[in-house]
């Protein structure tokens, strides 16, 4: 069988439209995509609000986008886990909690980038 390749552009366009497909299906099941997504919302119209400069900007764009792309890793490891070993096993634990962990250190880097950039503007 001799299937045609597909060209540069519309490979690229398909993985495009695959990585949306799973942005949204991050977004629709996990609860903590949807709560980290609000946070993302919630800063994003402080940064309006307190009228935050270009580089504060910046950081704020790559924190919220660090958080949720972590999330989406994590959750793709989650899902692969226990595809692998559905039954309780401690290592694949270990490996959830390692994941989970790299989220929870990623959010806490946003959270004191926040903390620093709008403290000074409540203050």
């Amino acid at each position: 069988m001799d299937k045609k390749k597909e060209s540069f552009l519309v490979n690229r366009l398909k993985s495009v439209g695959y990585a949306y497909k799973g942005a949204v299906y991050l977004i629709r099941t996990e609860a903590s995509a949807k709560i980290q997504l609000a946070l993302g919302l919630l800063v994003t119209l402080a940064g309006f609000y307190f009228n935050i400069s270009r580089t504060e900007w910046i950081l704020q764009v790559i924190c919220i986008g660090m958080v949720i792309s972590l999330e989406g890793v994590n959750t793709a490891i989650e899902y692969i886990a226990d595809f692998v070993h559905p039954d309780l096993h401690s290592s694949i634990g270990r490996i959830k909690d390692i994941a989970a962990g790299a989220v929870f250190i990623g959010a806490v880097s946003a959270f004191i980038v926040a903390l620093i950039i709008y403290i000074p503007k409540l203050l």
